[in-house]
Protein backbone atom coordinates (compact mmCIF):
# COMPACT_ATOMS: atom_id res chain seq x y z
CA UNK A 1 0.00 0.00 0.00
CA UNK A 2 0.93 3.20 -0.94
CA UNK A 3 1.43 6.21 1.50
CA UNK A 4 0.03 9.86 1.27
CA UNK A 5 3.09 12.40 1.87
CA UNK A 6 3.53 14.59 4.95
CA UNK A 7 4.20 18.22 5.73
CA UNK A 8 4.94 19.87 8.76
CA UNK A 9 3.68 23.00 9.33
CA UNK A 10 3.08 25.60 12.58
CA UNK A 11 -0.16 26.91 13.86
CA UNK A 12 0.55 30.51 14.96
CA UNK A 13 -2.38 31.00 17.47
CA UNK A 14 -2.99 34.23 19.05
CA UNK A 15 -1.98 34.94 22.58
CA UNK A 16 -1.55 36.30 26.16
CA UNK A 17 1.31 35.38 28.22
CA UNK A 18 2.89 36.40 31.43
CA UNK A 19 6.63 37.61 31.42
CA UNK A 20 6.98 37.37 35.37
CA UNK A 21 5.69 34.45 36.90
CA UNK A 22 7.52 34.74 40.36
CA UNK A 23 6.38 38.75 40.62
CA UNK A 24 2.76 38.26 39.25
CA UNK A 25 1.93 35.62 42.10
CA UNK A 26 3.64 38.31 44.45
CA UNK A 27 1.50 40.61 43.39
CA UNK A 28 -1.19 38.53 43.76
CA UNK A 29 -0.47 37.43 47.42
CA UNK A 30 -0.52 41.32 47.81
CA UNK A 31 -4.26 41.19 46.42
CA UNK A 32 -5.73 38.49 48.55
CA UNK A 33 -3.97 40.59 51.84
CA UNK A 34 -1.97 37.28 52.73
CA UNK A 35 -0.17 39.13 54.92
CA UNK A 36 -3.04 38.93 57.62
CA UNK A 37 -3.81 35.23 57.01
CA UNK A 38 0.00 33.99 57.11
CA UNK A 39 1.88 34.41 59.56
CA UNK A 40 4.90 32.75 61.70
CA UNK A 41 5.34 29.53 62.65
CA UNK A 42 2.29 28.19 60.37
CA UNK A 43 2.11 25.52 58.09
CA UNK A 44 0.50 25.84 55.09
CA UNK A 45 -0.70 23.13 52.60
CA UNK A 46 -0.28 23.80 48.46
CA UNK A 47 -2.52 21.09 46.26
CA UNK A 48 -1.00 20.05 43.52
CA UNK A 49 -2.65 18.44 41.02
CA UNK A 50 -1.31 15.40 38.76
CA UNK A 51 -1.60 17.15 35.13
CA UNK A 52 0.92 18.74 33.34
CA UNK A 53 1.01 22.56 33.91
CA UNK A 54 3.25 24.32 32.29
CA UNK A 55 5.89 25.78 34.45
CA UNK A 56 4.50 24.29 37.40
CA UNK A 57 7.66 24.10 39.76
CA UNK A 58 8.07 27.50 39.47
CA UNK A 59 4.64 28.61 40.18
CA UNK A 60 4.62 25.70 43.03
CA UNK A 61 8.24 27.54 44.37
CA UNK A 62 7.34 31.08 43.95
CA UNK A 63 3.89 30.30 45.83
CA UNK A 64 6.29 28.57 48.67
CA UNK A 65 8.68 31.16 48.48
CA UNK A 66 5.69 33.81 49.49
CA UNK A 67 4.67 31.92 52.44
CA UNK A 68 8.24 31.60 53.55
CA UNK A 69 8.36 35.32 53.59
CA UNK A 70 5.23 35.51 56.06
CA UNK A 71 7.50 33.37 58.31
CA UNK A 72 5.53 29.92 57.56
CA UNK A 73 6.59 26.85 56.71
CA UNK A 74 4.74 25.33 53.02
CA UNK A 75 4.10 21.82 52.38
CA UNK A 76 3.09 20.01 49.42
CA UNK A 77 -0.23 17.62 49.18
CA UNK A 78 -0.76 15.82 46.09
CA UNK A 79 -4.00 16.49 45.04
CA UNK A 80 -5.06 13.88 42.96
CA UNK A 81 -7.90 12.08 43.53
CA UNK A 82 -7.13 8.10 42.40
CA UNK A 83 -4.35 8.85 40.33
CA UNK A 84 -0.63 7.42 40.96
CA UNK A 85 -2.15 4.07 41.51
CA UNK A 86 -4.76 5.21 44.76
CA UNK A 87 -0.90 5.29 46.84
CA UNK A 88 0.54 8.14 48.79
CA UNK A 89 4.28 6.63 46.68
CA UNK A 90 2.64 6.12 43.49
CA UNK A 91 1.32 10.40 43.79
CA UNK A 92 4.98 11.27 44.78
CA UNK A 93 6.03 9.64 41.90
CA UNK A 94 3.33 11.45 39.40
CA UNK A 95 4.62 14.62 41.11
CA UNK A 96 7.86 13.83 40.32
CA UNK A 97 7.43 12.86 36.67
CA UNK A 98 6.04 16.85 36.31
CA UNK A 99 9.58 18.05 38.02
CA UNK A 100 7.35 18.52 41.26
CA UNK A 101 9.95 17.68 43.77
CA UNK A 102 10.99 18.68 47.32
CA UNK A 103 14.13 19.75 45.86
CA UNK A 104 12.72 21.94 43.21
CA UNK A 105 10.08 23.57 44.94
CA UNK A 106 12.44 24.16 48.65
CA UNK A 107 9.41 22.46 50.34
CA UNK A 108 8.29 19.63 51.93
CA UNK A 109 5.96 16.94 50.30
CA UNK A 110 3.16 15.15 52.62
CA UNK A 111 1.57 12.13 51.31
CA UNK A 112 -1.36 9.91 52.47
CA UNK A 113 -4.47 8.94 51.07
CA UNK A 114 -6.14 9.31 54.75
CA UNK A 115 -8.60 12.08 54.82
CA UNK A 116 -11.11 13.72 57.44
CA UNK A 117 -14.96 13.96 56.82
CA UNK A 118 -15.27 17.77 57.06
CA UNK A 119 -19.42 17.50 56.02
CA UNK A 120 -21.99 16.94 53.71
CA UNK A 121 -23.85 17.96 50.83
CA UNK A 122 -27.33 18.92 50.63
CA UNK A 123 -27.59 15.42 48.68
CA UNK A 124 -25.84 13.33 51.53
CA UNK A 125 -23.13 13.03 49.93
CA UNK A 126 -20.31 12.67 52.49
CA UNK A 127 -17.05 15.66 52.01
CA UNK A 128 -13.60 14.42 52.45
CA UNK A 129 -9.94 16.44 53.12
CA UNK A 130 -6.26 15.10 52.93
CA UNK A 131 -5.31 14.98 56.26
CA UNK A 132 -2.17 16.77 55.99
CA UNK A 133 -4.36 19.61 54.69
CA UNK A 134 -7.19 19.68 57.26
CA UNK A 135 -4.29 19.64 60.29
CA UNK A 136 -2.50 22.60 58.48
CA UNK A 137 -2.88 26.42 59.92
CA UNK A 138 -3.88 26.94 56.09
CA UNK A 139 -4.87 25.79 52.87
CA UNK A 140 -3.76 27.41 49.25
CA UNK A 141 -6.23 25.50 46.99
CA UNK A 142 -4.36 26.14 43.45
CA UNK A 143 -5.51 24.31 40.14
CA UNK A 144 -5.62 24.84 36.40
CA UNK A 145 -9.16 26.02 34.99
CA UNK A 146 -9.49 24.45 31.71
CA UNK A 147 -12.57 22.96 29.90
CA UNK A 148 -13.05 19.45 31.02
CA UNK A 149 -12.94 16.58 29.23
CA UNK A 150 -15.67 14.65 30.53
CA UNK A 151 -18.74 17.41 30.49
CA UNK A 152 -19.62 20.81 29.26
CA UNK A 153 -20.76 23.43 31.99
CA UNK A 154 -20.40 26.28 33.72
CA UNK A 155 -18.13 25.25 36.13
CA UNK A 156 -15.34 22.37 35.06
CA UNK A 157 -11.92 21.83 36.25
CA UNK A 158 -10.53 24.36 38.54
CA UNK A 159 -10.04 25.32 41.37
CA UNK A 160 -14.10 23.76 42.81
CA UNK A 161 -12.45 20.32 41.31
CA UNK A 162 -9.34 20.33 43.13
CA UNK A 163 -11.21 21.07 46.32
CA UNK A 164 -13.42 17.75 45.87
CA UNK A 165 -11.60 15.02 43.65
CA UNK A 166 -8.18 16.58 44.64
CA UNK A 167 -7.97 17.28 48.04
CA UNK A 168 -10.64 14.29 48.67
CA UNK A 169 -8.58 11.93 47.54
CA UNK A 170 -9.29 8.65 46.29
CA UNK A 171 -12.12 8.28 48.80
CA UNK A 172 -14.00 11.42 47.59
CA UNK A 173 -13.58 10.39 44.14
CA UNK A 174 -15.31 7.38 44.69
CA UNK A 175 -18.27 9.17 46.52
CA UNK A 176 -18.48 11.36 43.13
CA UNK A 177 -18.22 8.74 40.24
CA UNK A 178 -20.19 6.11 41.96
CA UNK A 179 -22.89 9.12 40.29
CA UNK A 180 -21.11 8.67 37.33
CA UNK A 181 -21.47 12.08 34.89
CA UNK A 182 -23.81 13.49 37.26
CA UNK A 183 -20.92 13.15 39.89
CA UNK A 184 -18.74 15.02 38.67
CA UNK A 185 -20.67 17.63 36.59
CA UNK A 186 -23.14 18.54 38.95
CA UNK A 187 -22.29 17.27 42.16
CA UNK A 188 -18.72 18.40 42.15
CA UNK A 189 -19.06 22.31 42.51
CA UNK A 190 -20.90 21.75 46.07
CA UNK A 191 -18.46 19.24 47.28
CA UNK A 192 -15.45 21.77 46.50
CA UNK A 193 -17.34 24.36 48.20
CA UNK A 194 -18.27 22.56 50.97
CA UNK A 195 -14.60 21.51 51.36
CA UNK A 196 -13.45 25.13 51.33
CA UNK A 197 -15.88 26.48 53.34
CA UNK A 198 -15.25 23.58 56.22
CA UNK A 199 -11.46 23.40 56.21
CA UNK A 200 -8.57 26.29 56.65
CA UNK A 201 -8.46 27.22 53.30
CA UNK A 202 -6.13 30.77 53.05
CA UNK A 203 -7.74 31.35 49.14
CA UNK A 204 -7.43 29.62 45.72
CA UNK A 205 -5.10 29.83 42.80
CA UNK A 206 -6.33 29.78 39.48
CA UNK A 207 -3.71 29.12 36.89
CA UNK A 208 -4.96 29.62 33.11
CA UNK A 209 -2.39 28.80 30.14
CA UNK A 210 -2.75 29.99 26.20
CA UNK A 211 -2.75 27.81 22.76
CA UNK A 212 0.54 27.21 23.09
CA UNK A 213 0.59 25.91 26.63
CA UNK A 214 2.20 28.88 28.46
CA UNK A 215 1.40 30.76 31.80
CA UNK A 216 -1.15 32.94 30.45
CA UNK A 217 -2.97 34.06 34.19
CA UNK A 218 -2.39 32.92 37.80
CA UNK A 219 -5.21 34.89 39.91
CA UNK A 220 -5.34 34.44 43.92
CA UNK A 221 -9.13 34.64 44.42
CA UNK A 222 -10.66 34.64 48.21
CA UNK A 223 -12.35 31.83 49.36
CA UNK A 224 -16.17 33.18 48.85
CA UNK A 225 -15.08 34.65 45.40
CA UNK A 226 -13.90 31.40 44.06
CA UNK A 227 -17.40 29.64 42.69
CA UNK A 228 -17.80 32.85 40.48
CA UNK A 229 -14.08 33.94 39.20
CA UNK A 230 -14.01 30.16 38.31
CA UNK A 231 -16.82 30.49 35.26
CA UNK A 232 -15.42 33.76 34.29
CA UNK A 233 -12.21 32.17 33.86
CA UNK A 234 -13.40 28.99 32.47
CA UNK A 235 -14.35 31.65 30.22
CA UNK A 236 -11.41 32.62 28.83
CA UNK A 237 -9.84 29.57 29.08
CA UNK A 238 -12.00 28.30 26.24
CA UNK A 239 -11.03 31.57 24.50
CA UNK A 240 -7.40 30.70 24.52
CA UNK A 241 -7.88 27.09 23.74
CA UNK A 242 -5.99 25.81 20.80
CA UNK A 243 -7.55 23.53 18.06
CA UNK A 244 -6.37 21.00 15.42
CA UNK A 245 -6.25 23.48 12.12
CA UNK A 246 -9.34 21.06 10.30
CA UNK A 247 -12.50 19.45 11.87
CA UNK A 248 -12.41 16.77 9.27
CA UNK A 249 -10.21 13.79 9.86
CA UNK A 250 -9.77 9.87 7.99
CA UNK A 251 -7.03 9.71 11.05
CA UNK A 252 -5.34 11.49 13.76
CA UNK A 253 -1.72 9.77 14.81
CA UNK A 254 -1.34 10.91 18.15
CA UNK A 255 2.64 10.14 18.91
CA UNK A 256 2.00 9.83 22.88
CA UNK A 257 -1.03 9.75 25.38
CA UNK A 258 -0.72 10.19 29.46
CA UNK A 259 -1.73 11.12 31.83
CA UNK A 260 0.77 14.41 32.00
CA UNK A 261 -1.16 15.72 28.88
CA UNK A 262 -4.68 15.33 29.92
CA UNK A 263 -6.67 13.29 32.85
CA UNK A 264 -8.17 11.36 29.98
CA UNK A 265 -4.39 10.35 28.38
CA UNK A 266 -5.95 12.34 25.35
CA UNK A 267 -7.69 15.64 25.75
CA UNK A 268 -11.69 14.67 24.36
CA UNK A 269 -11.57 18.62 23.31
CA UNK A 270 -8.68 18.16 20.98
CA UNK A 271 -10.04 14.81 19.36
CA UNK A 272 -13.56 15.00 19.56
CA UNK A 273 -14.56 11.85 21.52
CA UNK A 274 -15.63 11.16 25.25
CA UNK A 275 -16.74 8.10 25.80
CA UNK A 276 -19.30 8.31 28.69
CA UNK A 277 -22.80 6.86 28.97
CA UNK A 278 -25.34 9.81 29.02
CA UNK A 279 -22.71 12.41 27.32
CA UNK A 280 -23.20 13.40 23.66
CA UNK A 281 -20.72 13.08 21.58
CA UNK A 282 -18.95 16.07 20.29
CA UNK A 283 -19.87 17.53 16.01
CA UNK A 284 -16.35 18.31 15.44
CA UNK A 285 -13.45 17.82 15.11
CA UNK A 286 -14.33 14.80 13.25
CA UNK A 287 -11.90 11.64 12.95
CA UNK A 288 -12.74 8.19 11.29
CA UNK A 289 -9.74 6.55 13.32
CA UNK A 290 -7.34 7.65 16.02
CA UNK A 291 -4.16 6.13 16.59
CA UNK A 292 -2.26 6.43 19.56
CA UNK A 293 1.55 5.27 19.07
CA UNK A 294 2.71 5.35 22.69
CA UNK A 295 2.50 6.07 26.28
CA UNK A 296 4.48 8.79 28.27
CA UNK A 297 6.48 7.66 30.99
CA UNK A 298 5.36 10.03 33.28
CA UNK A 299 2.16 8.14 33.35
CA UNK A 300 3.86 5.25 34.93
CA UNK A 301 1.82 2.91 33.06
CA UNK A 302 -1.62 4.83 33.13
CA UNK A 303 -2.78 4.02 29.63
CA UNK A 304 -6.00 5.29 30.39
CA UNK A 305 -7.97 7.18 27.42
CA UNK A 306 -6.11 4.15 25.25
CA UNK A 307 -9.74 3.49 24.54
CA UNK A 308 -10.51 6.48 22.60
CA UNK A 309 -8.41 5.55 19.77
CA UNK A 310 -9.41 2.60 17.49
CA UNK A 311 -5.86 1.21 17.02
CA UNK A 312 -2.28 1.18 19.02
CA UNK A 313 0.75 -0.52 18.97
CA UNK A 314 2.73 -2.82 20.44
CA UNK A 315 5.67 -0.57 22.08
CA UNK A 316 2.29 1.17 23.97
CA UNK A 317 0.71 -1.91 24.74
CA UNK A 318 3.59 -3.45 26.13
CA UNK A 319 3.98 -0.25 28.49
CA UNK A 320 0.76 -0.62 30.28
CA UNK A 321 0.17 -1.33 34.03
CA UNK A 322 -3.03 -3.44 34.09
CA UNK A 323 -3.43 -2.31 37.86
CA UNK A 324 -2.44 0.98 37.90
CA UNK A 325 -4.80 1.99 35.01
CA UNK A 326 -7.73 -0.38 35.99
CA UNK A 327 -7.70 1.47 39.84
CA UNK A 328 -8.13 4.83 37.57
CA UNK A 329 -10.62 3.75 35.64
CA UNK A 330 -13.11 1.60 37.59
CA UNK A 331 -12.53 4.73 40.43
CA UNK A 332 -14.40 6.73 37.42
CA UNK A 333 -16.58 4.57 35.81
CA UNK A 334 -16.35 5.45 32.41
CA UNK A 335 -15.05 2.20 31.37
CA UNK A 336 -14.90 2.67 27.62
CA UNK A 337 -11.71 4.39 28.42
CA UNK A 338 -9.35 1.85 29.37
CA UNK A 339 -10.54 -0.63 26.79
CA UNK A 340 -7.51 -1.98 24.80
CA UNK A 341 -7.73 -1.31 21.10
CA UNK A 342 -6.68 -3.24 17.86
CA UNK A 343 -2.76 -3.81 18.96
CA UNK A 344 -0.31 -3.55 15.71
CA UNK A 345 3.22 -4.24 15.51
CA UNK A 346 3.87 -0.58 14.17
CA UNK A 347 3.02 3.24 13.66
CA UNK A 348 2.98 1.93 9.76
CA UNK A 349 1.25 -1.17 10.42
CA UNK A 350 -1.38 1.08 12.39
CA UNK A 351 -1.21 3.24 9.33
CA UNK A 352 -2.01 0.58 6.71
CA UNK A 353 -4.74 -0.89 8.56
CA UNK A 354 -6.97 2.67 9.61
CA UNK A 355 -6.36 3.36 5.92
CA UNK A 356 -7.80 -0.01 4.55
CA UNK A 357 -10.56 0.55 6.76
CA UNK A 358 -11.70 4.29 5.07
CA UNK A 359 -13.92 3.26 2.62
CA UNK A 360 -13.03 3.95 -0.81
CA UNK A 361 -10.76 6.98 0.34
CA UNK A 362 -7.86 6.30 -2.10
CA UNK A 363 -4.44 6.16 0.45
CA UNK A 364 -2.97 9.23 -1.39
CA UNK A 365 -6.29 11.14 -0.56
CA UNK A 366 -6.31 10.07 2.86
CA UNK A 367 -6.76 13.20 5.28
CA UNK A 368 -4.59 12.20 8.43
CA UNK A 369 -3.00 14.41 10.73
CA UNK A 370 -0.10 13.92 13.32
CA UNK A 371 0.38 15.26 16.81
CA UNK A 372 2.75 14.64 19.39
CA UNK A 373 0.55 14.26 21.90
CA UNK A 374 -2.94 16.62 22.64
CA UNK A 375 -1.26 19.10 24.64
CA UNK A 376 0.98 20.32 22.02
CA UNK A 377 -0.40 20.73 18.48
CA UNK A 378 1.38 24.08 17.34
CA UNK A 379 3.42 21.91 14.91
CA UNK A 380 1.68 18.75 13.37
CA UNK A 381 2.00 17.11 10.45
CA UNK A 382 -0.45 16.66 7.29
CA UNK A 383 -1.26 15.01 4.68
CA UNK A 384 -1.30 16.37 1.38
CA UNK A 385 -5.09 16.81 0.76
CA UNK A 386 -4.69 19.03 4.43
CA UNK A 387 -1.75 20.27 3.52
CA UNK A 388 -3.12 22.01 0.46
CA UNK A 389 -6.05 23.55 2.05
CA UNK A 390 -3.91 25.03 4.63
CA UNK A 391 -0.46 25.95 3.25
CA UNK A 392 -1.69 29.64 1.93
CA UNK A 393 -3.18 30.67 5.46
CA UNK A 394 -1.85 33.36 7.49
CA UNK A 395 -1.91 31.62 10.75
CA UNK A 396 0.18 28.42 8.87
CA UNK A 397 3.86 28.08 8.71
CA UNK A 398 5.68 25.79 6.53
CA UNK A 399 8.43 24.08 8.72
CA UNK A 400 8.90 21.00 6.08
CA UNK A 401 7.20 20.64 2.65
CA UNK A 402 5.71 17.52 1.03
CA UNK A 403 7.90 14.68 1.65
CA UNK A 404 7.66 10.80 2.08
CA UNK A 405 6.62 9.22 5.46
CA UNK A 406 9.44 8.75 7.36
CA UNK A 407 9.71 5.54 9.81
CA UNK A 408 12.71 3.90 11.80
CA UNK A 409 13.75 0.19 11.69
CA UNK A 410 11.16 -0.68 13.33
CA UNK A 411 8.40 0.82 11.59
CA UNK A 412 7.64 4.14 14.29
CA UNK A 413 7.58 7.40 13.10
CA UNK A 414 10.79 9.38 14.31
CA UNK A 415 10.22 11.49 17.49
CA UNK A 416 8.69 15.42 16.57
Amino acid sequence: MSLPKFAKIRQKFQVESLNDITGTISEQFNHVKADEKIGPDMEIAITVGSRGIANIPLIVKSVADEIKKRGATPFIIPAMGSHGGATAAGQIEVLDGLGVTEESTGCEIRSSMEVVEVGKTSAGIPVYVDKHAYHADGIIVMGRVKPHTDFKKDIESGILKMASIGMGKHKQALALHTYGIRGIRDMMPEVGKVAIGNSNTLFGIAIVENAHEETAIIEAIHPDEIENRERALLKRAFALMPSLPVDEMDILVVDEIGKNYSGTGMDTNIIGRIRVLGVEEPEKPSVKYVIASNLSEASHGNALGIGLSDLTTKRLFDKIDLKTMNENVVTSTFLDRAKIPIVLDSDREALKAALRATWGVPAQDARIVRIPNTLHIGELFVSEVIFNELKDKENIEVLEGLHEMKFDADGYFPSM
